[in-house]
């Protein structure tokens, strides 16, 4: 094209046409590359069902609202649990195309299984004593969990949350005296919610979730967990190309951004 516009400058001897030529062909490539863009995003559609942890409930919520707005033609369905619980589902065959554990140890099953690959860490939590408003029981840390006058909650044992609340537990030298074993972390924070316990151990996330219904105890660094979550599209997805998108788009800096946004830490 520029040969072309030099042959005719030579001829005709107007300059501008060098200009209009070349705006004529930057304003080509900048709509190419637009339409290239939205070509690119609009492909992209069907649903997908995405297995969470419970405790991602709030943060993905909203990044499935962001993920569907940039993409009109996806729908994103969630199902949030113990991370124990949707692991048993995956490997027992349940149709999901991307999973989000609360703990490397249930991702590796999956991926051990042949349900996945190559799963990315994409945030990580902090444990908290949950209690609620008002505190009443004048809980001040986990030495209280070994008051049998105290009602005291933990998830399940094979629920991440539990594992890592017994971990820290055992880190303080803390003999629980245990009240009820939730199945998931959402379930024990309702409890400390309605009153129904004096405390439990949840993630600082949950904690920032339940809003003025319950206050948080901060657990010492030195005897804490720090929770790591993987993500990765599964084997058997079946709309693979939306599932690595969504992936993709929790990874990305906006995706990180509504996760930070619920008290989430990079991981």
């Amino acid at each position: 094209m520029k040969l072309g516009v030099l042959g005719l400058l030579a001829v005709v001897g107007v300059p501008a046409l060098v200009f209009a030529a070349c705006g004529d062909d930057g304003d080509d490539d900048a709509g190419s590359s637009t339409t290239e863009a939205r070509a690119e995003q609009s492909a992209l559609e069907g649903d997908i069902t995405v297995f969470a942890a419970a405790s991602l409930t709030d943060a993905f919520t909203e990044a499935g609202t962001a993920f569907e707005s940039e993409n009109p033609d996806v729908s994103v369905e969630f199902n949030f649990a113990a991370s124990s619980a949707l692991r048993e589902q995956i490997l027992a065959g349940a149709p999901a195309d991307v999973f989000a554990s609360a703990n490397t140890s249930n991702m590796d099953q999956v991926v051990e299984g042949g349900a996945a690959s190559d799963p990315e860490n994409f945030v990580t939590n902090r444990l908290q004593i949950a209690v609620p408003a008002g505190n009443d029981a004048g809980v001040t840390g986990l030495d209280d969990f070994a008051d049998a006058d105290l009602l005291i909650g933990l998830c399940a044992e094979e629920v991440p949350c539990g594992e890592f609340a017994r971990e820290a537990l055992a880190n303080a030298g803390v003999t629980p005296s245990i009240d009820t074993n939730e199945p998931d972390v959402r379930s024990l924070l309702t409890k400390v919610e309605v009153g129904d316990l004096d405390a439990g151990i949840v993630y600082v996330t949950d904690v920032i979730a339940a809003g003025d219904a319950v206050e948080g105890v901060d657990i010492p660094a030195d005897v804490n967990v720090i929770a790591t979550y993987p993500i990765a599209a599964l084997t058997d997805a079946g709309n693979a190309e939306v599932a690595d998108a969504f992936v993709e788009f929790v990874l990305s800096d906006e995706g990180q951004e509504v996760l930070g946004s619920y008290g989430f830490d990079a991981p």
